[in-house]
């Protein structure tokens, strides 16, 4: 089921919208104001946002300016200023599409469909990957889990984004201190078990239906994700 972020601070249009988008069968994840709209993009990656420009706390063209940095997700903007400067501005912001208020539910659900259609849900770089609210820069080694940089000593580090590479595949210990300790390393493999337990604690707040790094006893460890 695809997951729409339908930002909207007027609670009727925010009801009407939903009450559309689920009769199509996604899942709608409602905000009230920009901050919250933020929050729950980074927790929950939604294929697709619908985006007020006028909204409490922080409005529409900034939560575009902090999604774009990160991400190619589709956004259409939904406002009821009709000039047409605000219309480029959005679009020369990085908007998918826009539609004025008033609108007609049908013709949302329309244009949701149309811009999901041509627009896939990827992040700008071609180095990071998304694994729910959990993204892995490859190319500047950075982790980033709802939005907020994971710290990780330089092997842990190493060590997850060894494992992240290859999700879903089991290596041994003897295995990953080979290819992240390096074959000069004389000391023990509990150091592994000890750098996932590190891993783990850091990334306490990824979710489990998300993913994990699991222990496959007899086997070894595994960056596991569940396909969408």
């Amino acid at each position: 089921m695809k997951k729409i972020l339908v930002t909207e601070d007027e609670p009727a249009i925010s009801k009407v919208l939903s009450a559309y988008l689920q009769r199509e069968g996604f899942e709608v994840l409602p905000a009230s104001n920009g901050k919250d709209a933020l929050d729950l993009f980074f927790k929950h990656s939604p294929h697709l946002v619908l985006l007020d420009i006028m909204m409490p706390v922080m409005d529409g063209w900034s939560v575009l300016e902090k999604i774009r940095e990160k991400s190619a997700c589709p956004v259409i903007m939904l406002t009821a200023l009709g000039d047409i400067d605000y219309k480029l501005k959005g679009l020369n912001t990085g908007a998918d599409d826009y539609i004025s208020k008033p609108f007609i539910g049908d013709e949302v659900v329309a244009r949701v469909n149309a811009v999901l259609r041509r627009s896939p849900n990827v992040y700008l770089d071609e180095h990071i990957k998304q694994f729910g609210s959990l993204a892995i820069n490859f190319n500047s080694h950075t982790i980033f889990l709802n939005g907020k940089e994971v710290n990780l000593t330089p092997r842990d580090l190493s060590l997850l984004l060894f494992l992240a590479e290859r999700p879903n595949r089991t290596f041994t210990r003897e295995q990953l201190i080979e290819h992240v300790w390096g074959m000069d390393y004389d000391g023990s493999d509990r150091a592994v078990d000890l750098a996932i337990k590190r891993i783990r604690q850091a990334l306490s707040d990824w979710p489990a239906s998300e993913g994990e790094i699991r222990t496959l006893r007899g086997m070894g460890y595994q960056f596991h994700v569940y396909e969408k």
